[in-house]
């Protein structure tokens, strides 16, 4: 098991858990001091309270919760954020309002869900040729519905 070190900044009240105990990724909560409103298509930086430290070989995925997403649009601006092991910088979430309601975000809510995956950089080769497959080049729907 991996260890993920947290720095919690003044502005924040809650550490990221994980809400049972088959769950693959932790809640993290807006660390706002007051409500912050979206308009349809509105996009903001919500802030965490939050600083981490990965291990050696893995990242933090920042992922929207299923359940803002399907119930009021809320989702994240680039679907899933990466946090790099060597990044020490606050942990922010870019949120945006798909919806046509305006949905407002409030203290602590939770915003997001954050993932620890253990990567691997690949040895990058140029080449010339790459091998040929069935697919070939066929993608965006290729293979069916």
């Amino acid at each position: 098991m991996t260890v993920l070190k947290i720095k919690r900044l003044p502005h924040n009240k809650s550490v990221p858990k994980y809400q049972t105990e088959g769950a693959a990724g932790m809640d993290l909560c807006a660390a706002i001091e007051e409500p912050v409103t979206l308009k349809p298509l509105e996009r903001a930086l919500i802030p965490t309270g939050l600083k981490i430290e990965l291990e050696h070989g893995y990242e933090a995925q920042v992922r929207p919760r299923s359940g803002l997403s399907i119930k009021h649009g809320i989702t994240l601006i680039n679907c899933v954020g990466t946090i790099d092991e060597d990044y020490r910088g606050e942990v922010c979430v870019p949120v945006v309002n798909l919806s046509n309601e305006t949905y407002t975000i409030q203290p602590e809510e939770r915003i997001a869900q954050m993932i620890i995956a253990k990567v691997e950089q690949a040895k990058i080769e140029v080449v010339t040729e790459l091998t040929e497959t069935v697919r070939g080049t066929g993608g965006f729907g290729s293979t069916g519905k």
